[in-house]
């Protein structure tokens, strides 16, 4: 109702804090698409406040993201959920949220050696982190590495693709959701997710093996939380 009687004053612009916030997940869903097309219709334009990700994320063309009254990032939904500027908007866009693991990175030659939570030790090639600040590649300088749940994979071919960027996780909790599954594991004390096919169902406390996608990783300085890559 509120909606309708802005639309028929035919305002330049709306303002609209939260609207879907008291309606259940069905309607939240459907009014997001209404609205839009709404959006689209009119032509106005549209500042729209939310603290739900996905509401942004598939109703913005550009997103503002701030943490306690200061601005984070300003940029399109893509480049949000694949350039993060900082570990705040990697971890708030994108559900579930990105995995954090602390870190350190070593290079010899045209590999990099990163230790894995303390205990494991992964292989990258450098060509895979060619923008990541070299001041941090001297095996000692501690960092966070950031990875999506859906580059981290249990599929046997893609393992067999890559064996040194292959971990071996203790399965904590695995979930079934019809298409897929999400697979909750562990690698040393660091908890992550990683979501797979619905075929690749673990009980808890399987130890297996998961590849992750070195195309698609992240690197955050410990202590600005800023990414360390160059642009």
């Amino acid at each position: 109702v509120a909606v309708g009687r802005a639309i028929i004053r035919k305002v330049g612009i709306f303002l609209m804090d939260e609207p879907l916030s008291n309606l259940d997940a069905k309607q939240r869903v459907t009014m997001r698409s209404e609205i839009t097309d709404i959006h689209k219709k009119v032509g106005s334009t549209t500042i729209y406040v939310t603290h739900d990700q996905v509401e942004a994320m598939t109703m913005g063309t550009r997103i503002v993201v701030m943490k306690k009254g200061f601005v984070q990032q300003i940029d399109t939904p893509t480049n949000l959920y694949k350039a993060p500027i900082n570990k705040f908007v990697a971890g708030f866009i994108g559900t579930p949220q990105m995995n954090f693991f602390d870190t350190t990175l070593l290079r010899n030659g045209d590999d990099v050696e990163m230790v894995l939570a303390g205990t494991q030790k992964l292989h990258i090639p450098l060509e895979y982190i060619s923008k990541v600040e070299h001041r941090v590649l001297d095996g000692n300088t501690p960092i966070i590495f950031g990875i999506r749940p859906e580059d981290i994979q249990s599929e046997q071919v893609v393992i067999d693709a890559n064996p040194e960027s292959t971990v071996k996780a203790t399965v904590n909790v695995s979930e079934l959701l019809g298409a897929e599954t999400m697979l909750y594991s562990e690698v040393g004390n660091t908890e992550f997710i990683s979501r797979v096919d619905a075929r690749d169902y673990h009980e808890p406390g399987s130890v297996i093996d998961l590849a992750f996608n070195m195309n698609k990783i992240h690197f955050f300085d410990k202590q600005t939380e800023e990414v360390i890559t160059i642009p």
